[in-house]
């Protein structure tokens, strides 16, 4: 099952600003479009600055940009991670009270069966004497 399906984790409007983007953040850089246009994105920019554009080569630039965008991305990383706690840490507090409300059904369970099997072993009881008295009374009719 997938964690945004599970009840036990908030999502949409139970979440913060920064905890929806995060996620987003999350799903986008993580993802194989962000890596292809990414690649677009250098190509491109290389194509246009080869010789005699705003950036020849080496592309000084483009270094600085890439360099910025790295070390945001360690950043949102962090975010990103962080969030994924969050999310674990949510489904296991669910998996807790999950376990603790199946605890206190067994519990009340086993004190029924207990229960049941006290009155089935008392009614045994009273059917073996009253079995017992109908047998004596059988041998003896004049009682």
């Amino acid at each position: 099952m997938a964690w945004h399906r599970n009840h036990g984790v908030r999502t949409g409007d139970q979440l913060s600003a920064g905890e929806r983007a995060a996620d987003r953040m999350r799903n986008s850089m993580g993802s194989w479009a962000f890596v292809f246009t990414s690649l677009v994105f250098l190509a491109v920019w290389m194509l246009v600055n080869r010789n005699t554009g705003f950036d020849p080569y080496p592309f000084i630039l483009l270094n600085l940009v890439l360099s910025c965008v790295a070390a945001l991305q360690g950043a949102i990383l962090l975010i990103a991670a962080k969030r994924s706690d969050q999310i674990s840490s949510e489904l296991a507090q669910h998996d807790y009270e999950t376990d603790c409300r199946s605890q206190e059904l067994l519990t009340i369970l086993q004190a029924d069966f207990e229960r049941l099997t006290r009155q089935h072993a008392e009614q045994s009881r009273q059917l073996a004497e009253v079995l017992t008295l109908l047998g004596a009374r059988r041998e003896n009719p004049a009682s």
